[in-house]
Formats: C-alpha cells, structure tokens, sequence
C-alpha cells in the first residue's frame, strides 16, 4: 500500500532540513540547550545521520516501484 504524496514529501523535506545540519555541523556550527550548555556536537551528528539513514529507508519503502510513477 502506497502513503499519500504528502506523507512521502514530508519526510522528503524532513531529509533535507537534516542534510542542511549536517552541512553546518561540517562547517563548525556550534549550538546550545536552552540553559546555554552545549550540546555534544559529534553526538547530535551521529544522531541527524541515523535519522536520515531511517528517512532513506522510509522514502524508499513508499515511493512507487520503477516505471509505475
């Protein structure tokens, strides 16, 4: 069964903000928790890249079967 195209362009987009942080994690973007405590960069960069891996996987699991788009 084939999700909506919404569903499918939301994790899309979702894939694509979390590239846009890795980039700037690459660039040497430094951020903080609400209090002003840093947040563990190497850790938040592990996490972004497990969490697009899960997108990729999603993506490709509802997107159409070649040459049935």
């Amino acid at each position: 069964m084939a999700a909506p195209e919404s569903d499918l362009g939301r994790l899309i987009e979702r894939r694509v903000t979390l590239i846009h942080r890795l980039d700037l994690i690459a660039k040497g973007a430094q951020i903080t928790y609400d209090d002003g405590a840093p947040v563990d960069m190497a850790s938040e960069k592990a996490r972004l890249e497990a969490e697009v891996t899960r997108l990729d996987r999603k993506i490709l699991a509802l997107q159409p079967p070649a040459g049935r788009a």
